[in-house]
């Protein structure tokens, strides 16, 4: 971290460099301090304490809930992959949450590159209100969703959940993009008009490439969020379309069923893998 950095963080806080205003600090060598270390860690600890349960739990032998298992196997995850309910519900999940994800992208690209370039009066308010999904309370998002639904006659379809799960991605989206974009030199872009390159040329050969990390992480984020959506998805739901996020909610509140415990650790392992591939990207891109 710049000595500048340093100081205008020491300048709000009031303190000095040689008298630290709070334990919770930013120190000069760009490390975090301990404060923070110790929050960010009891905080991940209280993330990860569930997962540390259910997972072991899905390879007892029991034949219910049973932790620690006394016995291992597989047994859940034969009934998990097994049940044509299960996987239909999956199957319902993985293509509603890839056509989110996709179109959730296109727009979230596009919402990023017009508030990040563009200057308009009420650039922050549309900004706030691109946001308003992610802040607001799930329970009041899908009321609205599904009273503009019923309306609409959107209720219990495909494209009613691509829409709805689009509204909650695109926050994510944006805010991914944006990141990326405001380390982007346009410079670039006016050097290749001076060579030359269209418009479209300059987006998709030197923009894209810088801000494909970004882009990515946005897909990643979009995809993870309808997968796991459940508050909207329960008003949205009918016989015939239910997500897995749904079914399980349904085999929790309606029956005792241990194939709960393998579908929630295939959904762990399944968000966790889809969250890292862009971290080994960015990785890849700086080695």
């Amino acid at each position: 971290m710049s000595e500048q950095v340093i100081d205008q963080v020491e300048g709000h806080t009031g303190g000095s460099a040689a008298e630290p205003a709070s334990p919770v600090k930013v120190q000069r060598d760009g490390g975090i301090g301990w404060g923070l270390r110790t929050a960010v860690a009891l905080t991940a600890l209280l993330l990860i304490a569930p997962t540390v349960v259910v997972i072991p739990m899905s390879f007892s032998g029991a034949s219910t809930f049973e932790f620690p298992p006394k016995s291992w196997s597989l047994r859940w995850y034969k009934s998990f992959f097994g049940s044509e309910k299960w996987m239909y519900a999956l199957l319902t999940s993985v293509q509603i949450g890839l056509l989110v994800a996709v179109t959730a992208t296109v727009l979230g690209v596009a919402v990023a590159l017009g508030l990040t370039r563009s200057r308009f009066r009420g650039r922050g308010a549309v900004r706030q209100l691109m946001m308003a999904p992610m802040i607001m309370p799930g329970i009041v998002v899908a009321i609205a969703i599904y009273g503009v639904f019923i309306r609409w006659q959107l209720n219990g379809t495909a494209i009613g959940f691509v829409l709805a799960h689009t509204v909650l991605a695109l926050p994510f989206v944006v805010t991914a993009v944006s990141t990326s974009l405001a380390g982007y030199d346009r410079t670039q872009d006016i050097a290749a008009a001076t060579l030359g390159a269209t418009a479209w040329t300059t987006f998709f050969r030197i923009t894209v490439p810088q801000v494909a990390p970004g882009v990515l992480s946005g897909f990643a984020f979009a995809f993870v969020t309808s997968l796991d959506e459940v508050v909207v998805a329960l008003f949205l739901q009918t016989p015939d379309i239910q997500t897995l996020p749904v079914q399980m909610y349904n085999s929790i509140t309606l029956e005792i069923d241990p194939t709960i415990a393998a579908a929630s650790s295939v959904m762990v392992v399944a968000t966790t893998l889809v969250l890292l591939i862009p971290q080994f990207v960015r990785r890849e891109r700086r080695t």
